[in-house]
């Protein structure tokens, strides 16, 4: 876990608390920090609880075909655990040189060197693309600024975070540990928009799209004729939409966005979007 922009102090105030409150409640934390961010200068480890840490990995289904990377990795230990105990390889991402060197060692002495790599590097400049997990342990003020960074990975990357949320962003799912929270998001397909629709029951028809973050609004445009969507769902790069048709029956569409595609999985129907939202 990383704090930037501590006021003198606090750094000792904030091991204090983490010695009395292995889990510190995210509302204990806050009121501590109130100086602004400042990257790469003044940044206090506190280490993931070993607990989180297990329910961290198993809430975002981490398994052999998966790239941790975790923000902040401190003494490597969620990306350690990752290729351990559930066979992905992990990418640590850590600002510190000395607790580089020790979650490298660490990596050596259980094994997992080959799969687990750890950089040094300021997280809100390096490159973790490739990873299709994300974990996180940072206050909210920087969960929101990497916020629009990890909105553009890839549709369907899980992001991870112990105790604090993505300001507006709602999880989509929730796990109490404890005393304190697990959050999961799924990154969601940018899918705003007017999309032309070919194949479902009205054979051609648009499909107004709606979006903020998973969310999804919007409407079906049959005939020139606006029927409100009466489903719309959206996790990751699988999208689900419903609406009633002229002749009062409910039409539903399955299936998975591909930048400015969809289509459902057996190919009826598919749609191209024709103007961005």
């Amino acid at each position: 876990m990383e704090f930037r922009g501590l006021k003198p102090g606090l750094a000792v105030a904030l091991l204090a608390l983490a010695l009395v409150h292995p889990r510190p409640a995210p509302a204990q934390l806050e009121r501590l920090f109130e100086a602004p961010v400042v990257d790469g200068k003044d940044v206090v480890w506190v280490p993931t609880p070993d607990t989180a840490v297990d329910r961290m990995l198993a809430l975002a289904r981490v398994g052999p075909a998966d790239l941790v990377a975790d923000l902040g990795s401190g003494d490597g230990k969620i990306v350690i655990a990752a290729a351990r105990r559930f066979g992905a390889r992990g990418l640590g991402i850590e600002y510190s040189s000395d607790l580089v060197e020790i979650s490298r060692r660490a990596a050596r002495d259980g094994g997992v060197a080959d799969r687990v790599r750890i950089v040094q590097a300021d997280l809100f400049e390096a490159d973790f693309r490739a990873a299709t997990v994300v974990t996180l342990y940072l206050l909210p003020s920087l969960n929101v600024k990497l916020r629009p960074k990890l909105l553009e990975m890839k549709p369907g990357t899980r992001v991870v975070s112990h105790v604090f949320r993505m300001g507006d962003w709602e999880p989509d799912e929730t796990e109490r540990i404890g005393s304190s929270d697990v959050y999961l998001w799924f990154v969601p397909a940018k899918v705003a928009g007017r999309w032309q629709v070919s194949g479902a029951a009205e054979s051609r028809f648009d499909l107004v799209l709606e979006q903020r973050y998973q969310r999804l609004g919007g409407r079906a445009v049959v005939d020139g004729r606006e029927r409100p969507l009466s489903e719309a769902e959206l996790h990751g790069d699988q999208i689900r939409v419903a609406y009633t048709d002229a002749g009062g029956v409910r039409q539903v569409l399955a299936g998975r966005v591909a930048g400015d595609r969809m289509e459902s999985a057996d190919g009826r129907w598919r749609a191209v979007r024709v103007r961005p939202g």
